[in-house]
């Protein structure tokens, strides 16, 4: 059962979204009486959530006060990948005021990643992005307990287990901390601004070092019980396929991810099977995604056929997906979408091909809009709503 989100909680998410809006339509919008309103709009301006903002344009009448959030809020967003750390400071419309990437390795561990957090952010202080932080969000990629606000048991990340990431966040920063899955905050980020806006029923599929689902049913993520729905790069797609960092055999990860690209692509060189590869090895020490996007787009037959393969299994998966959830959009993200429509044709082919034809008559497969910027504008999204959610 969906519940209603209080006033309070639908007001601010109003103003965040839309910018400033008139008393008179707030009511309207919010269907409350004036009075009620009136208590609200007053509660939240004293709590610093809110700001009157001058005069409305006249509806007839006595002209309306506009209502703005308070232009001093801010929100730290922060995307932890396997490889990379991204980090925005927002103001309360979720635009940066702020913005820093670089390169990390998440198996370093989480007090030398949150210690480097920290720093950004402090950084971001002392460039005058805020005074105080009204939330943190953070985004990590691996299975994360969303109730406890810890990672749990991800391959990828030795030494993160149940470490009480909310809670140093919360201490460090003196304010209200959420923590999800990777693939999560990019759905909701993407939900917000980007191609699946207002679509309430969708996949986002991230296709990075790893690959990951997030599920968004009846307009809101769905993370399963434990919070390890959409792990499906554990699904098994070959018994006798390599073994993957979980410790099974042939899962959809292990056989297509930027870890098993580079490997392929590696091999691919080593060979001579892949002239472009063969080239691009003689002076790089190692292949990645990039090479092989490049490599295709000159026509390198054994690069085509690397992101063939892959977007084939991907799709196979997804077909199942698609029968079972009968979403109305299918989005793909993640570094490996740079391997561009070569993979989505495929993925569409065999999503198409293999699903129900009811289910696929009018599904979109399409890659992400926000590219790179999903996952932080859904921790800005989720740090916004935490806030919110505290400003009764």
């Amino acid at each position: 059962m969906h519940v209603v989100d209080a006033p309070h909680l639908r007001l601010l998410r109003l103003l965040r979204d839309e910018g400033p809006i008139s008393r008179a339509e707030l009511g309207d919008r919010l269907d409350l009486t004036r009075p009620r309103l009136l208590a609200e709009i007053e509660r939240l301006v004293a709590n610093g959530y809110i700001a009157e903002a001058g005069m409305a344009a006249s509806r007839g009448g006595r002209r309306s006060t506009l209502v703005e959030l308070q232009p001093r809020l801010r929100f730290a967003a922060v995307d932890l990948g396997a490889s990379s750390i991204d980090i925005e400071v927002t103001n309360g419309r979720l635009e940066p005021v702020a913005a820093y990437r670089e390169s990390i390795d998440i198996r370093t561990g989480p007090k030398a990643i949150l210690h480097r957090v920290s720093e950004l952010l402090a950084k971001a202080r002392t460039d005058g992005a805020y005074e105080k932080l009204d939330a943190v969000g953070i985004g990590v990629p691996g299975p994360v307990s969303f109730r406890d606000g810890v990672p749990v048991s991800p391959p990828i990340m030795p030494g993160w287990d149940r470490y009480p990431v909310r809670e140093v966040l919360t201490r460090e920063h003196g304010c209200p901390a959420v923590v999800d899955n990777d693939v999560n905050i990019m759905a909701i980020g993407e939900r917000h601004g980007g191609v699946a806006h207002s679509v309430d029923d969708f996949l986002f599929v991230k296709i990075g070092t790893g690959i990951g689902c997030g599920i968004h049913l009846a307009g809101e993520v769905y993370r399963g019980v434990d919070g390890c729905a959409g792990d499906i790069g554990h699904i098994q797609v070959d018994s006798h396929g390599p073994t993957c960092s979980c410790g099974n055999a042939g899962c959809l990860e292990a056989l297509f991810s930027g870890a098993a690209l580079a490997r392929d692509a590696l091999a691919a060189a080593r060979s001579g099977e892949s002239p472009a590869l063969a080239e691009r090895l003689a002076t790089s020490p190692a292949l990645g995604a990039r090479d092989v996007a490049d490599g295709a787009a000159e026509g390198d037959v054994t690069c085509i056929r690397l992101i063939r393969d892959g977007g084939r299994r991907v799709g196979a998966v997804l077909a199942t997906l698609v029968s079972f959830s009968n979403p109305s959009m299918i989005v793909i993200g993640g570094g490996l979408a740079q391997l561009g429509h070569i993979l989505l044709a495929e993925i569409r082919s065999v999503v198409y091909r293999r699903s129900l034809p009811l289910a696929t008559g009018n599904l979109p497969v399409v890659l992400s809009e926000l590219g790179a910027r999903a996952g932080v504008t859904g921790a800005a999204v989720l740090a916004s709503d935490t806030a919110f959610e505290q400003a009764s």
